[in-house]
């Protein structure tokens, strides 16, 4: 006797439909075995499903069973296998009578001993999977159900139990099917405003510009001078997520088990801060189960590297390849998978070890060799890839304790989603969304300069020593410069500002 339940496996950000298969047949009694590459988490599958049939009343069977996962080169990992397996074995074996065919139903779920459904990672790529399968009804634990149901037309089950679902499953006691979710994408976490923060005028033109074209950033300043807190602010400008930019980042979220608790969709956008001392894994994703790290979980969003220069060089290197290409290859002996890491790169950190070389209160206590070393962290091709330098000085007193009024967040907000619009209208016919992802050949044909903006380009080019890479991250700054002032060619005006913010040899 044998039965075929499908599930599906997840690999990266998309899934791939599993076959789960179960035969009893002679054989040394009670004997359960898996085949299919599975991992020691499937494997273990076999005490949890034996033990969630039994506590659900049915009685297990006596014979000899096999689980086939197919296809069998597909490694199989996790414990989201259960509740076909369980399904597969109770239909082989005739303790539940299902009433429709099972060739348009998909499983997942994990089962605990009572018979109860944990949730699982990756539900959003496994139901955009069935979709695409044709498959019309997906059953998931209940907990998993509104992420699901982020997909229009595929019917969504959530279960609570092993009982419920044979019930359903036998026509005794249907369960009713989730329905659409409604959501809000306007960021209401966000709660540190740039009306907040004293001063920095200079600065919140800085991040203004980074936050209307995506641009990375750096600052640099001494201790207590604000850089932190500014960094911070730059959510709370961004424009709020699209519906395509939502799924995007949940199905990351999902599959990296940090979607937060309760939410079935990511409705803002993420600001990641991971410590100076992650390790290369930690930030660009990996493990022997490759899933996504920082980078990708800061996809559509900013990540925040605070005290820059104190990442291991090693580490900051492998920021090379996302902050050019906007992904990540990460590569193993069974393949390789891609993840997409489309983040503005906003850093901060101390002119020097002691913090004090750029102040004029304080003197600085370094010597020339650690001035030397504490530069050579950051790479030349890092440092290549950053669009707007910008030092963060010490604020005096009289500012501190002005009660002028700083311009709000909502109003530096407006003003870049004024800018993003020009870009959308500006893209509409490419795969680009901000300036920042232009290419050279795009900035060929989006970005026109007068003879006067070319003459000081060239100038710049020759002074300053630019790389071709630092010649056209020019250009793009400029466009979302000249977009902020809703003006359709690049003046003279919009390069010599956005040339003050490039990085200069000491």
């Amino acid at each position: 006797m044998s039965s075929k339940i499908l599930s599906a496996a997840v690999v990266g950000l998309e899934a791939e439909i599993v076959e789960v298969e179960a035969d009893t047949s002679s054989g040394p009694l009670g004997t359960f075995t898996i085949v299919g590459l599975p991992d020691i988490a499937v494997q273990e599958s076999k005490e949890r499903v034996r033990s969630a049939i039994k506590n659900s009343g049915f009685n297990f069977p006596k014979l000899k069973t096999t689980i086939n996962l197919a296809p069998a080169d597909l490694k199989k990992q996790g414990p989201s296998y259960d509740l076909p397996i369980a399904v597969s074995i109770l239909a082989t074996t005739y303790k539940i009578n299902i009433i429709t065919s099972t060739e348009n139903m998909l499983f997942v779920g994990e089962l605990a001993l009572n018979g109860r459904l944990r949730s699982v990672n990756g539900i959003l790529s496994i139901a955009l999977a069935a979709k695409n399968k044709g498959i019309k009804t997906l059953f998931v634990p209940a907990v998993n159900a509104k992420e699901a149901k982020l997909v229009e037309n595929l019917e969504v089950i959530g279960v609570n139990n092993l009982v419920e679902l044979t019930e359903h499953l036998t026509g005794r006691k249907l369960i009713e099917p989730a329905k659409a979710n409604k959501f809000n994408f306007s960021n209401k976490k966000i709660l540190l405003d740039m009306a907040h923060i004293k001063g920095q005028e200079h600065v919140k033109r800085a991040l203004e510009i980074t936050a209307a074209g995506s641009h990375n950033i750096l600052m640099s300043g001494p201790p207590g001078s604000g850089k932190t807190l500014l960094a911070r602010t730059i959510p709370s400008i961004l424009p709020d997520l699209t519906l395509e930019e939502a799924l995007e980042l949940t199905k990351i979220y999902s599959v990296a088990n940090e979607l937060p608790a309760d939410e079935a969709l990511m409705t803002s956008r993420p600001f990641r801060s991971p410590h100076h001392t992650a390790s290369g894994v930690s930030l660009v994703g990996g493990g022997t189960w490759p899933k996504p790290g920082e980078i990708s979980l800061a996809h559509r969003g900013i990540l925040f590297l605070d005290e820059f220069a104190e990442f291991p060089r090693q580490v900051l290197e492998n920021l090379r390849q996302p902050m050019e290409d906007g992904l990540i290859n990460i590569s193993r002996a069974a393949g390789s998978l891609c993840f997409p890491a489309k983040f503005v790169l906003a850093a901060s950190m101390n002119p020097c070890p002691c913090g004090f070389n750029s102040d004029k209160e304080k003197n600085c206590l370094c010597s020339p060799s650690q001035l030397i070393n504490y530069n050579k962290k950051i790479s030349g091709p890092i440092i290549d890839r950053i669009d707007l330098f910008v030092e963060v000085p010490r604020i005096n007193f009289d500012k501190l304790i002005s009660n002028l009024p700083s311009e709000p967040s909502k109003a530096v907000k407006a003003r870049v989603e004024k800018a993003r619009a020009i870009q959308k209208e500006r893209f509409k016919d490419t795969a680009f969304i901000t300036n920042s992802e232009m290419t050279s050949e795009a900035v060929k044909q989006f970005c026109e300069l007068n003879n006067e903006s070319k003459n000081i380009l060239r100038q710049a080019v020759t002074q300053m020593h630019l790389s071709a890479r630092g010649y056209f991250r020019i250009i793009k700054v400029a466009r979302t410069i000249a977009d902020l002032m809703n003006e359709k060619i690049i003046l003279p005006v919009h390069l010599a500002e956005a040339l003050q913010y490039r990085h200069k040899e000491n």
